[in-house]
């Protein structure tokens, strides 16, 4: 599609320069999956595993405590669910309880929670109720809060925290009609003027941007005389004259959701309200969503015990052929799945939270692991438990209610979790981010050889420095420590699981020397095998869960909280992965991606339009792209702060 008037004209190469100059380029700290990816299994970086200070982890439990009262006295789930809308008072009750404030500083009103006890809080939440849950996290994780916290100056935040701790409700802004993942074509502008920038343009799917009373802006500020241009962070006033919100979008899941389209016409917003330098607004959003993906996995996990719960109770009461449903090996395998999966999942949040609230170690590979990860497996899990509870399973919780059984909202949950495979990068952006990042020493050392752009001294020094580093890197990937059929015996208790930390680092090895291999192969061509990155970075994900469930199981033990049960979950958790893991080894170099190219020119070029005969297509009529050009509102504003 072309581009549209207002909208900049953007090559394959300049979107890529532009994500590429957004992303942290320096790796200050240790970073386990990072090492994972590079065919280096550092334990030590996350065994043992760290623990929340004895302060902290009272003042979270105390909070969760009040928390959950308030769920189950003041929140009515189906009421949401019927009416797709929140009730004021239950977003009013949050704000009171400080729920707005979990992880803003206590000097400005917060709570000061740790990361851990922030995604418990989460997953508590988004259990009553994914909506709040999303309300909650689109606020702190990635609304205004963050981004002040990590990059705003002492009088932003003063300016705004105690606003957003107790009153206020924030959204962020870089989605437009047109832009998604290739921010590069970013259309909305933000024209200096004097101490002010007007802004003019469409943001798209705005989560809490119908309520919001903040907002954190994405624009481009062009390139003049004293401004070095470029996408650039703004605060902006939801109330601000020229903004309007011109639609509440509904979705399959999450009804009660506040999401809109928001229309920005000559809005006035000062100097003082711009989030660090001109041209930092991507790297400042990559930033915060390094800890604020941990918001979607917490909610995952809360979806994971909730499934457990009720495949639990429902595979007990219900009998088939003389027994459970549970002791039929059919539905024992999916029950198995989610209770193993369960224990991964909640292993790979809360080592991540920890890492992230130690701030020892660079986490930015392990949260977009988690992230991926969780919205992946909450979302088969979810299946199972339809599947699990037969027709009941895709019956609405209101239907059943009315026939005289317990309302479980089976398939409401399987509609609820879709869309973290959406939300924050999709499955397929964030295997490449994952992947990016994965071979990120092999680009710096050796980068220039495959960079077209780059002159032939250049390639020579590149050359020169491959070679030292890989003469060095290479042979450290034949052999190690999963060889040694003694190694990780601190793991060997009741339940053995020493062979599966082996396992773990001799995949890693594996792992790495087929990246090398395929970067040898496809050198400049690597980052189109898309399909091939995608499951190098779905190996790594698998590791880092096994190797987070391992660890969280030896801590339980050690702690004596269900320590020998762990152990039988982590145990179930890694022989289930490792079959994944070897599937998807051989899927490296055995697959249809070639064909399915071949097959994507077909179908794009009309050869199989064919094969489309015999349907009605029902959709309506309209563009593919809504019109974003910039200019006044033409519609009413639904704009409703909630107070």
């Amino acid at each position: 599609m072309s581009a549209t008037p207002h909208q900049p004209t953007v090559t394959e190469r300049e979107a890529r320069q532009v994500a590429e100059a957004a992303r942290e380029q320096d790796w200050r700290r240790p970073s386990f999956a990072k090492e994972l990816f590079l065919g280096r299994f550092r334990l030590d970086l996350i065994h043992p595993h760290p623990l929340p200070a004895d302060e902290d982890a009272q003042r979270g439990e105390e909070f969760l405590a009040k928390l959950r009262d308030f769920c189950e006295t003041k929140i009515d789930a189906a009421l949401i669910e019927r009416e797709a809308l929140i009730p004021d008072e239950v977003i009013n009750g949050l704000k009171e309880l400080g729920a707005f404030g979990m992880k803003i500083d206590t000097k400005y009103g917060g709570l000061g929670l740790t990361q851990v006890y922030y995604n418990k809080s989460l997953a508590l939440v988004g259990s009553a109720n994914p909506a709040l849950g999303a309300l909650l996290s689109a606020h702190q994780s990635i609304g205004v809060p963050q981004p002040l916290k990590l990059f705003g100056t002492q009088e932003q935040k003063e300016a705004f925290l105690p606003r957003c701790a107790r009153t206020d409700i924030s959204a962020f802004l870089l989605t437009e009609p047109d832009v998604g993942s290739d921010p590069a074509r970013l259309a909305t502008s933000a024209v200096p003027d004097g101490d002010d920038y007007i802004l003019d343009g469409v943001k798209l799917w705005t989560t809490n941007g119908v309520v919001a009373d903040l907002l954190v802006v994405m624009a481009r500020v062009p390139k003049s005389e004293g401004h070095k241009g470029g996408i650039t962070a703004f605060v902006v006033e939801a109330a601000s004259e020229g903004v309007t919100v011109e639609n509440r979008n509904a979705f399959m899941g999450l009804r009660g959701l506040e999401n809109g389209v928001t229309r920005f016409h000559q809005v006035r917003v000062p100097a003082a309200n711009r989030i660090g330098p001109e041209g930092s607004g991507l790297k400042i959003a990559l930033t915060t969503l390094n800890t604020g993906r941990l918001s979607l996995p917490a909610m995952c996990v809360g979806a994971g015990k909730w499934c457990l719960k009720i495949a639990r109770e429902w595979s007990a009461a219900r009998e088939q052929w003389g027994k459970p449903v549970a002791f039929h090996e059919a539905v024992g395998a999916k029950i198995s799945f989610i209770a193993a999966t369960t224990f991964a999942l909640e292993a790979v949040l809360d080592l991540s939270s920890q890492m992230a609230d130690e701030d020892r170690n660079d986490i930015r590979i392990e949260a977009a692991l988690a992230k991926l990860y969780g919205s992946e497996m909450a979302c088969l899990m979810a299946d199972e438990l339809v599947q699990i509870r037969g027709g009941r399973g895709f019956e609405t919780a209101d239907s059943l209610a009315a026939r005289g059984e317990r309302a479980v909202p089976a398939e409401q949950v399987l509609r609820d979790l879709r869309i973290n495979r959406i939300f924050e990068g999709s499955t397929e952006i964030m295997h490449l981010l994952i992947a990016r990042e994965a071979v990120d020493a092999h680009l710096s050392v050796a980068g220039d050889l495959i960079d077209p752009d780059k002159s032939l001294s250049d390639k020579a020094k590149a050359g020169a420095n491959a070679g030292v580093f890989y003469a060095k890197w290479l042979p450290k990937l034949v052999a190690g420590q999963g060889q040694l059929p003694r190694a990780y015996a601190e793991f060997n208790q009741e339940v053995d699981l020493s062979p599966h930390l082996r396992y773990v680092e001799r995949s890693a090895r594996k792992l790495a020397r087929s990246t090398f291999y395929a970067m040898s192969r496809w050198q400049g061509r690597m980052e189109t095998k898309q399909g091939f990155l995608g499951r190098i970075v779905d190996i790594g994900a698998e590791l880092f869960a096994m190797s987070a469930a391992c660890v969280r199981a030896e801590l339980l033990r050690t702690t004596g909280e269900h320590g020998r049960e762990a152990y039988q979950l982590a145990d179930a958790f890694c022989r289930q992965s490792r079959i994944r893991v070897d599937e998807l080894f051989g899927r490296l170099w055995t697959n249809t991606d070639d064909l399915d190219r071949k097959v994507v020119k077909g179908v794009l070029s009309g050869t199989y339009e064919w094969l489309e005969q015999g349907i009605i297509d029902p959709s309506g009529e309209g563009p593919w792209i809504a019109d974003a050009t910039p200019g006044p509102s033409k519609t009413k504003n639904v704009h409703r702060p909630i107070r």
